[in-house]
């Protein structure tokens, strides 16, 4: 192979698109640069960066290099023979985590001059290797320049969803942030980690997104969806990675502005009631069509040398804002007009203290906000009237700090250190109404023979109250060694994190209690545990007409310390099979605001991850890979406000003769119930729980095994293809088990001295399986009750994924690329993981799932989240010096329907759950049996003018997203009620998809 042809080879390999697999270790912020040389005394590769970098290794008595953990650049790579440059490979580009290979002439060294001569080759040889066999995973790596010419949203979620089984979570699911979330291969949304340059930032208490970069600072972000190495854990769904841009050693400086007008936006769909309600099917229960918004995105970066080789700096900041209005449903018909700002900014210092010690320091700050005024609507007029009230104002604003300290010791051992903190405020300002009294849910409920025969609310939108100097913080540690010694790359180091939740919770805002109205068949109880007595049996509910007064508070301060420690080999077995062996070792406490233990994992948990990635042919044009790995997941900070800071949450019910002006009940008469007033399904009474009562003492984390196999090959110099099989398991979860009264039953055959106040409302445990209860004994000491499957009447746990992806990719040759992704899987299982994406919880381990057994008769099914069709395509085209369009095409096979409603052939309620077992109007309903939404075909495209009189440094651009306006139900309502009850929620559209609009953009680049 000549020079000239192994040069064509390095930059092509550097350029291959986000398709190709072999990221050595997920989460990494930086890559590597290994290759091959002739064997020959006195052999050593100069490396030199545009970041100042320079590294002089040497090469071994078989020929090979490797320089580990170089910061994303670019770099001249020289060949030297007796300290002299003989051969050069110049504009060689770095991917986050992988190992790029750049090899040198077998033979006669070429000379100096041949050298220059070959940096200006471009990407453009034929039949050469893609396939980078050097390491084992697999990830989606999406660089600046795709980010660029993708029209995309600018958000991490919406540049993770090009990545195969990466699907949009449940609509009513947000971050902190506002932002979107997604499920990756069968996980649920909270099961997912967030990286900045190497940092956690996970959202610490629900696990519901993370912080992100501004869109413009992004310099890679990596996405996985497993397969990653013992390096990283505390995720068992994927992972979004972003290492943002650093300054080079020439100065660089651009802005944007991006402008989504509402004239390009067009009208959403209504949503309309369906048949079982009080109004004619087709009445327009929440308006859409006249919802209007208009967003606005001003962006500027700048970075380059403070000392030239020595000392950088790379700053970008973003400013977001959205002005618009929305139209409440008609039981809640208020115009809302509503502000959001989401400025963001990201700085980035690099010095080079010398050739074998770098030093990096990143700050970070991201900020929601969110504020509006409430007006009144007419339904008949289509008409904004008054002014009513201010609308909640929210501000959530995050700052991240982290350095990162990298020292090359010696040429086989290299030191990583990183130390970063972040700081979450979440400042909410309820909005004043200037309206007394309560807040009335579900106004629909009323007897409308006692209203005239509309619902009658009092103007009263406040809810619920966050805590307003409610706070969060996180201090991430990492230590990495690594040592290469003959054929092994071994790496052994820490990741400790701890975060604390303070002032955390929610309480009623109003008049400190809220008033709900509902009816059901008159003749059953409202509810059989806790028991609460049948409405006909009280004036005014004779026709099954009754009400709640709500009481809810969960204000407390957490914290979660987790510790782990790893060791990893790369071993090269040979020149064709590499193994990488792997081991991790997670330790999880969660603590009570008395700073009491109540979740102790600290055991050893093993998490091994075995990989192997063999050269078929020996020449990097074939690769088959597999691995193994278990995943350990820790429980954020909030599960304690529900577990185990005495959280209150209770429901007092009445039957009613009539209701005032203001809608409030009059000639009230409280229900029985078990206790005599108000009861709690949960037993949530506001009492602060033992800590060593809380969780089942033999209690495990939540792990998932996975098991992937594949293979990539270069089918000729311009395309690569391959298919992955995937296989997940989920072998243990969390989630709270609520069905004391079998917990009494066991405890009285253990010979256990109880008595009523004994047993608590709901532990912590894993569901599925035999769990060991510590009951406190009246005399001191405790109960150790052994509960299990049986003694619960649950079937096993099962959370099961597969899926089979296939791709072929064209990499960007300077004019056009091409991937396009199918993938098949399923999803299935009896419990989709810490929430329930079917009916819009998002309360983390503590879902209705597993409370009591007969919430899990027919609970098999498919998955909310299951998607078994999906294709994806995305690509850009070079059509002249001055133009370029690109696309991204989704198709997608719909999410299942469900049916869930009151219990068994007789509509009974055993468990005090109203709706929410799987039987749909008395017959079974398994998840999924009801069908499927209808399939999803999603266009988004763009074109870029960049005039060469501008010397392509200026460009516009339109993004047109949701081409075609296809607008398809997303999400249906699964609530049936009973065959006696009016319910107009059950079977309505949740969601839609999000209607066509445009983005318009300017950007200059200097």
């Amino acid at each position: 192979m000549s020079s000239r042809i192994t040069l064509r080879r390095t930059l092509l390999c550097a350029a291959v698109a986000a398709s190709l697999t072999g990221i050595a270790h997920g989460q990494a912020t930086s890559g590597r640069i290994a290759g091959q040389a002739p064997v020959a005394a006195g052999e050593t590769i100069l490396i030199e960066g545009s970041n100042g970098i320079t590294r002089e290794v040497n090469v071994d008595s078989r020929g090979r290099y490797v320089a580990e953990a170089l910061p994303l650049a670019t770099y001249k790579v020289s060949l030297k023979a007796d300290g002299k440059v003989v051969d050069s490979r110049d504009n060689v580009t770095l991917r986050v985590g992988a190992a790029t290979d750049v090899s040198f002439v077998s033979g006669a060294a070429a000379s100096s001059a041949d050298a220059q001569d070959l940096s200006g080759v471009t990407v453009s040889a034929t039949n050469l290797p893609k396939i980078d066999v050097a390491t084992v995973a697999s990830s989606t790596v999406i660089t600046a320049a795709e980010m660029a010419r993708l029209p995309l949203a600018r958000t991490a979620e919406g540049v993770a969803l090009l990545a195969p089984g990466a699907v949009a979570g449940y609509s009513g699911f947000k971050g902190a942030m506002g932002n979107s979330l997604v499920s990756f291969s069968g996980s649920s949304v909270s099961e997912n980690a967030y990286y900045i340059n190497g940092m956690n930032t996970t959202d610490p208490l629900s696990g519901f997104g993370g912080i992100s970069l501004p869109y413009g600072a992004v310099d890679q972000e990596e996405v996985l969806s497993g397969g990653y190495s013992a390096m990283y854990g505390r995720s068992d769904g994927g992972v979004i990675s972003q290492v943002g841009k650093r300054g080079t050693n020439e100065w660089h400086f651009g802005a944007q502005v991006l402008w989504e007008p509402d004239f390009a936006r067009a009208d959403a769909r209504n949503i309309t009631f369906g048949q079982n309600n009080p109004h004619p099917p087709g009445t327009i229960e929440q308006r859409n069509d006249r919802n209007n918004e208009w967003t606005s995105t001003v962006s500027a970066y700048a970075g380059g040398p403070l000392i030239k080789d020595k000392l950088y700096v790379f700053t970008a900041v973003e400013m977001a804002r959205s002005e618009g209005n929305t139209i409440g449903d008609i039981n809640h018909s208020y115009d809302t007009k509503y502000t959001y700002k989401d400025p963001k900014w990201y700085g980035k210092i690099d010095w080079n203290i010398n050739d074998s010690n770098i030093l990096e320091l990143t700050g970070v700050s991201q900020t929601h906000r969110s504020n509006g005024n409430k007006y009144d609507y007419d339904y008949d007029t289509n008409t904004t009237g008054d002014f009513v009230s201010t609308d909640s104002t929210y501000k959530t604003k995050a700052m991240v700090y982290t350095a990162k300290f990298t020292s090359y010791i010696t040429d086989d051992l290299t030191l990583t250190a990183l130390y970063g903190k972040s700081k979450l405020t979440y400042y909410n300002e309820p909005p004043d109404t200037g309206v007394t009294g309560p807040f009335i849910g579900n106004p629909a409920g009323e007897n409308l023979a006692l209203t005239g025969g509309s619902p009658i609310t009092n103007g009263q939108t406040l809810d619920t109250v966050d805590n307003p100097d409610h706070t969060s913080t996180n201090r991430n540690l990492r230590v990495d060694l690594n040592y290469k010694i003959g054929n092994h790359s071994i790496t052994v180091g820490i990741d400790n994190q701890d975060s604390h939740d303070i002032d955390d919770g929610t309480t009623i805002g109003g008049d400190g209690y809220e008033l709900w109205y509902a009816k059901q068949d008159p003749n059953l109880n409202i509810s059989d545990s806790p028991f609460v007595d049948k409405p006909g049996n009280y004036p005014g509910g004779e026709t099954g007409y009754y009400g709640y007064i709500r009481h809810y508070n969960t204000l407390a301060s957490v914290r979660v310390k987790q510790r782990a420690q790893y060791v990893m080999d790369d071993w090269q077995v040979s020149d064709k099979l590499l193994l990488s062996l792997g081991l991790r070792n997670d330790q999880f406490t969660n603590y009570n605001p008395t700073g009491q233990a109540y979740l102790r994992l600290t055991k050893p948990q093993w998490a091994p991850r075995l990989g192997f990635s063999y050269d078929v042919l020996g020449d990097s044009s074939m690769k088959i890979y597999g691995n193994a790995g278990r995943y350990f997941l820790a429980m954020p900070a909030s599960v304690a406000l529900r577990t185990s800071a005495g959280s209150l949450a209770t429901n007092q019910y009445f039957t009613y003769t009539g209701i005032d002006a203001n809608g409030m009940p009059t000639g009230m008469t409280f229900v029985k119930s078990a206790t005599g007033g108000a009861v709690s399904p949960n037993g949530e009474y506001g009492q602060p729980p033992d800590p060593r009562t809380v969780s089942a003492k033999n209690i495990k984390s939540e792990y998932q095994d996975e098991f992937i196999l594949g293979f990539d090959q270069q089918l000729n110099a311009s395309w690569v293809w391959g298919t992955k099989a995937t296989l997940r398991k989920l072998r243990n979860a969390l989630d709270d088990v609520c069905d004391n009264g079998a917990i009494t039953r066991a405890a009285v055959a253990q010979g256990a001295d109880i008595d009523a106040t004994t047993v608590g409302s709901c532990y912590l445990s894993n569901p599925g399986r035999a769990n060991v209860y510590q009951l406190a004994q009246q005399g001191g000491g405790y109960y150790n009750v052994k509960v299990t499957n049986d003694d619960f009447g649950f079937t096993q746990l099962k959370r099961n994924y597969y899926g089979l992806d296939t791709y072929i990719s064209h990499p960007f040759d300077g004019t056009w690329s091409l991937k396009a992704d199918y993938l098949y899987s399923r999803s299935y299982g009896n419990t989709e993981g810490q929430v329930r994406s079917d009916v819009g919880q998002g309360s983390v381990s503590a879902t209705r799932d597993w409370d009591y057994a007969t919430l899990m008769e027919y609970a098999n099914g498919d998955q909310a989240n299951d998607r078994k069709h999906q294709f994806k395509i995305y690509g850009s085209y070079q059509i002249t010096p001055e133009w370029m369009v690109s696309a991204n095409l989704t198709v997608q096979s719909g999410t299942p329907k469900s049916c869930l409603g009151r219990y068994g052939a007789d509509e009974s309620d055993p468990s005090g759950y109203g709706s929410y077992y799987h039987y749909c109007f008395g017959v079974p309903s398994r998840p999924g049996d009801k069908g499927r939404n209808p399939w999803e075909e999603l266009i988004d495209a763009n074109v870029e003018y960049r005039p060469l009189w501008a010397d392509r440094k200026l460009a516009f651009n339109v993004s047109v997203f949701n081409l075609l306006n296809q607008q398809r139900a997303q999400a249906l309502n699964p609530v049936s009620g009973s065959t006696n009850s009016v319910n107009d929620g059950y079977n309505q559209v949740i969601s839609y998809t999000q209607p066509r609009y445009a983005r318009f953009g300017i950007t200059y680049d200097f």
